[in-house]
């Protein structure tokens, strides 16, 4: 490889003794390619195993861990033991080819989509229906407010759904905190309007999260062998009034350090963006947070990174250790080995309608990549 992109291949150690063998990290992306019982198809595990021979983790798109979470066809569960042999076929398929597997945990909330969940009624924090469409469904039911029982329930649920990513042979979770799910609505003031004790006050709202992680940590202490990961994926901000600001996201920042996850990772289209509000600063969103957490916690940036030299800045200019590649592995499943073999000007940044049995996508998620205007550069 080239001298110039050693930072790339550095081992890092996260503050549990897990140790990645680089600073590439496969974000989650929904494939939409679960089989009709949400057990994870064939297609599924070639499409994991083709991208995991690189990376030094690799997080698994978001499972749910109730059946009122669910919030897309096609995708896999986490909540019941039966599910359990599906996902250690997740798992194996990963840590075969050499990274560290991670399953992403979440539920919909009120972007749980009704015609695949019971009854097809959503449920949320609060009784506030959705502003804006979000991902690739659009969402026009009020949620029912949950009770403070099913609260309770569903922070129990993400602690039995830890246990069976740890019986599954997973080397960690991440909590789905991001992209307008059920744990950041709680923590929004748009969607969490609640005056029992998770919600009012920012730290109200920030009890649900903290709760999870909570129950989270314990199901960890109690189950796993081995030093197990946790990590927390956030949005920085919310495009609705009221909603969440960057002020508010270093609040939560603070809360996370405090309960001691692993790494937080950013949740954001573009890495350089910058706020919108909540601070005054001309400053991208990963610059301000990574200045702000420091060495507490490391942060994962991603956001339309595709080259090696554009991960390098990433990695130079914004001081963060770990860098993620979303869309570009699924592009370029050999990035990290092309880079390593100083082949960086085979990587490919676009794809063409004949590329899909040489990258192993399957078939729901093809169909979106060549359909969904913008999404992919897609060249005939």
């Amino acid at each position: 490889m080239k001298e110039l992109y050693k930072p790339l291949f550095e081992p890092f150690t996260l503050k549990n003794g897990v140790q990645l063998k680089n600073r590439i990290v496969m974000p989650p992306m929904t494939t939409f390619s679960a089989n009709p019982d949400d057990t994870a198809s064939d297609a599924e595990l070639a499409y994991y195993a083709a991208r995991s021979n690189g990376p030094g983790m690799v997080i698994t798109a978001c499972a749910y861990v109730q059946a009122n979470g669910k919030g897309f066809e096609g995708q896999f569960a986490a909540d019941r033991d039966e599910m359990i042999p599906s996902l250690r076929r997740v798992a194996s398929s990963i840590k075969e080819k050499g990274a560290k597997a991670v399953l992403q945990l979440y539920h919909g909330g009120r972007l749980a989509v009704p015609h695949l969940i019971p009854n097809g009624e959503t449920v949320s924090a609060s009784s506030v229906a959705p502003l804006l469409d979000r991902g690739f469904y659009s969402i026009d039911a009020t949620p029912r407010s949950l009770s403070e029982e099913e609260v309770l329930e569903l922070i129990q649920a993400f602690g039995e759904a830890t246990r069976r990513a740890i019986e599954a042979g997973f080397d960690g979770v991440e909590l789905h905190g991001a992209s307008g799910y059920i744990i950041q609505q709680f923590y929004s003031p748009h969607s969490n309007t609640r005056t029992d004790r998770f919600g009012g006050s920012v730290a109200k709202r920030l009890s649900f999260p903290l709760a999870v992680i909570e129950e989270v940590k314990a199901s960890v202490a109690k189950y796993a062998k081995n030093p197990f990961i946790l990590g927390y994926r956030l949005s920085p901000e919310e495009p609705e009034t009221p909603g969440i600001t960057m002020a508010e996201t270093f609040t939560l920042l603070d809360a996370l350090v405090e309960a001691k996850v692993d790494y937080i990772h950013m949740a954001l289209n573009d890495l350089w963006s910058k706020p919108r509000r909540g601070v005054e600063s001309n400053r991208s969103r990963v610059e301000l947070i990574q200045e702000y957490i420091g060495n507490r916690a490391p942060i994962i940036g991603v956001g339309s990174i595709h080259t090696p030299e554009q991960a390098l800045q990433a990695l130079e200019q914004t001081g963060i250790p770990l860098i993620a590649l979303g869309r570009e592995l699924i592009m370029e499943p050999e990035w990290v080995a092309k880079v390593g073999q100083g082949k960086e000007n085979d990587i490919k940044t676009t794809i063409s309608p004949n590329d899909q049995a040489r990258l192993q996508v399957p078939d729901p998620l093809w169909e979106l990549m060549m359909t969904v205007p913008g999404w992919f550069p897609v060249k005939n």
